[in-house]
């Protein structure tokens, strides 16, 4: 599970398909609800993008 800003969206989807070989589930995240930070910039993350 990767989270990550609009900006680097497409490196976590590149990253889920070339790791597991598999279509990956990208959910955006409620801002109100989570306070978490992109994997790859430290900005506030907008989506997570999953294997399963």
């Amino acid at each position: 599970m990767i989270y990550c800003c609009e900006e680097h969206v497409e490196i976590a989807i590149d990253t889920i398909v070339d790791d597991f070989e598999t279509f990956p589930i990208l959910n955006k995240i409620d801002d109100e609800k989570l306070s978490t930070t992109c994997e790859y910039c430290q900005k506030h993350a907008v989506y997570m993008v999953a294997n399963e």
